[in-house]
Formats: structure tokens, C-alpha cells, sequence
């Protein structure tokens, strides 16, 4: 008589402890980044570091409670949510509060938030419940087209106050619609349009001026990458930037040593990447993207042993927006694209993006709970 099978669910709590870990080590960095910056504008160095702190207390706690959960909750009121959403950018787009030249935030009960970072995941759930409901008909250029436009025209509608969001709504959008279609034609189209857009960015960037879909400071942006001694002003944070990591040498100047956080901006917040090479160098900066590789390589694991479509589609768009938000921050932080003003996961200051992120880790190891094991 054959031997019956038992059925273990599996946990993935290395991408747990490897969150959790990287988290801690974003709140000792940033505190090394924006103590004296909070000591001289609020008089009080740990500031950025207690408020970030109770962010990552709360956004623990939620990851941890939302893995608990069923993810096929997200596919019952996963529209609720996006409509939600997309209503609060509306409200963003009329009432916003400006910031650094543009209104993306809302103060609710006098607390700031970015609603946009909701639109991230809401796009994310939205895209798998479709995607998951077509099934082999998202080879068709009908089903494909509009399921696009769930993530495009939200996008459209960020970009004017928010381009760093919109591009990585559309970067998770386009990722998720190539891996759920067998088309390749399309997203080949795509990708070489995206990298002579790349190439010619200041006549695009004078285009989307003239059609009023980039503002002025957006424009600036990118004038100043393409010639930044012109543009000396709107690139000292970048300058600053780039000699923190010329001077951080191989193993940097030692944790809370760093020169150019006296000189840069709210170091604590895009460029806190360029910190971390000043004062850990080149084998810090490399440690540290090891890490982020751990934890995307846990996320297309779990993508790949998921129980259904609906799962793996949604650790999937998890996954490219972390990937992207990595790359994206890395890549402004080096001047290879204009500032976007795209935060570190995990790493950077900012609430409402740390709180996000944890609760996205939470739908994946919900995702990860589901994973059956036959022994």
C-alpha cells in the first residue's frame, strides 16, 4: 500500500526576516543621514528617526497581520479598492498640499500621506484579478489593450503632479502585461521606444511641455541631468550626491561619518543611497543591493510555486515595483536619470512608502502561506 502524502504549507520566512532586517538598517543609516539636519531645523536629532520608526513598528505589525490573511480577499474587493484610490487622487489633483513643487500629499487628522502610493498597490490588484480573469484571452490585443488602461490612465493623471509615480505605475503595468502574454512584438515596440526616449530626452521632455503634460520644475529636471553645469542650483543635491560615493572609496568613511550630509538637502530622503556609500563605500553599496537581490530573488520564488494565477500575478507586480523603485533610486542617485525623487526601499524616509511596501510584503507572504509542500 503506497504511502499517503503529507501536505506541509510553506512560510517564507527568510523574505520576512531578510524585510525586517533591512528596515532596521534603513532607520541606523537614516538616522545617520538626517541627525544633524533635524537637530538645526527641529532641535531635535532623533526627529526623521522616531517618526520613521513608529512607520516601521506600525508597517511590521501590518505585514505581519496581513500574511494571516487570505490574499483572495484582494480579488473580492480589489475594485473597491482601486476606485478608492483613484478618488483620492482626484481629490490630490484639486486639494493637494504642495511640496517641493508640486501637491501631491493630503493631510488627514494632521497627518500628510501620498495617495499615490495606494494607487501602486490598488494597479498591482487590479492587474492580477484581470489578468487572472482573462486567462489565455490576454493574447488578444482587445483584452490586452484594456487592461493596460487600468494602470495607464491612472498614470496619466499622476504625472502631472507626480512623475516618479506614474513612470513606475506604467514600469509595473507593461512588466506584468509581457509576462501574462505571448505576444513579444509589443513590448519590444515598447522597450526601444522607451530607450529613444532615453536618448532624445530633451526634445521629448520640450514635447510634453508643449502639451502640458510636464510642468516646469519637471522640465528643469531634466534640463539640468542633460547639462547640469548650467543648472547649478537645481543640481547641487546631485553634485553632492555624486561626490559622497567618489569619496567613499572601497569601505567608506565609517558609519556617521559622512561630510556631504552637512552640505546635501534632506539627505535622509531620495539620496539617501549616496550616504550609504560615503560612509560604508563600495562594499556597503554593493552588500546592500545584494540584499534587495535576496529579496527579489524570494519574491519570483514564491511567484513561481504560488498556488494559483491570481498569486503568482500578484507577487509578481509586487515584485517589479520594488525592482523598479531600486533601480529607479540607484539610477537618479548616479545621475544616469534626471531626479525623479524616488525613495530607497525600506530605506529612505517617508511613511507613507515605508508602510506600503511592508504591507505589499504581507500580501506576498500570504501569497507564500498558500505554497503547498508534499513530503
Amino acid at each position: 500500500m503506497a504511502k499517503k502524502k503529507k501536505i506541509k504549507h510553506f512560510f517564507d520566512y527568510s523574505l520576512l526576516f531578510t524585510v525586517i532586517f533591512i528596515t532596521g538598517f534603513g532607520l541606523i543609516v537614516m538616522y545617520s543621514a538626517s541627525g544633524y539636519s533635524a537637530q538645526t531645523t527641529m532641535s531635535d536629532a532623533m526627529y526623521f528617526l522616531k517618526r520613521q520608526a513608529i512607520f516601521a513598528a506600525a508597517g511590521i505589525v501590518v505585514m505581519l497581520v496581513v500574511s494571516r490573511f487570505d490574499y483572495h480577499l484582494c480579488a473580492r474587493f480589489g475594485l473597491i479598492f482601486y476606485l478608492f484610490s483613484f478618488g483620492l487622487q482626484i481629490v490630490t489633483a484639486a486639494l493637494g498640499i504642495a511640496s517641493h513643487g508640486s501637491a501631491r500629499w493630503l493631510r488627514v487628522g494632521g497627518v500628510s500621506f501620498q495617495p499615490s502610493e495606494f494607487m501602486k498597490v490598488a494597479v498591482i490588484i487590479q492587474l492580477s484579478i484581470l489578468i487572472t480573469h482573462n486567462g489565455y484571452k490576454m493574447n488578444e490585443w482587445k483584452k490586452m489593450l484594456t487592461t493596460a488602461a487600468w494602470g495607464v490612465f491612472p498614470a496619466i493623471l499622476i504625472a502631472k503632479t507626480n512623475l516618479s509615480t506614474a513612470m513606475i505605475i506604467m514600469g509595473i503595468t507593461f512588466f506584468m502585461l509581457w509576462i501574462s502574454c505571448k505576444r513579444v512584438a509589443p513590448f519590444a515596440a515598447a522597450g526601444g521606444l522607451i530607450s529613444v526616449i532615453y536618448v532624445f530626452a530633451y526634445p521629448f521632455a520640450k514635447l510634453l511641455q508643449k502639451l502640458n503634460i510636464l510642468q516646469e520644475y519637471q522640465l528643469v529636471r531634466i534640463f539640468a541631468w542633460k547639462d547640469p553645469s548650467s543648472y547649478a542650483d537645481e543640481t547641487f543635491q546631485t553634485l553632492q550626491g555624486l561626490y559622497a560615493i567618489g569619496s567613499g572609496g572601497i569601505f567608506g568613511k565609517g558609519l556617521g561619518e559622512s561630510v556631504q550630509k552637512f552640505l546635501m538637502p534632506e539627505a535622509q530622503n531620495d539620496m539617501i543611497f549616496t550616504i550609504i556609500c560615503e560612509e560604508l563605500g563600495l562594499f556597503g553599496a554593493v552588500s546592500i543591493i545584494l540584499v534587495y537581490a535576496f529579496i527579489i530573488y524570494r519574491l519570483y520564488d514564491n511567484t513561481r510555486n504560488a498556488r494559483d494565477l491570481f498569486g503568482s500575478m500578484l507577487t509578481i507586480g509586487i515584485m517589479c515595483h520594488v525592482a523598479l523603485q531600486i533601480i529607479l533610486n540607484i539610477a537618479v542617485a548616479t545621475n544616469t536619470i534626471p531626479n525623479t525623487g524616488v525613495t530607497l526601499p525600506f530605506i529612505s524616509y517617508g511613511g507613507t512608502s515605508l508602510f506600503i511596501l511592508m504591507a505589499e510584503m504581507g500580501l506576498a507572504l500570504s501569497v507564500s502561506r498558500q505554497i503547498r509542500l508534499e513530503t
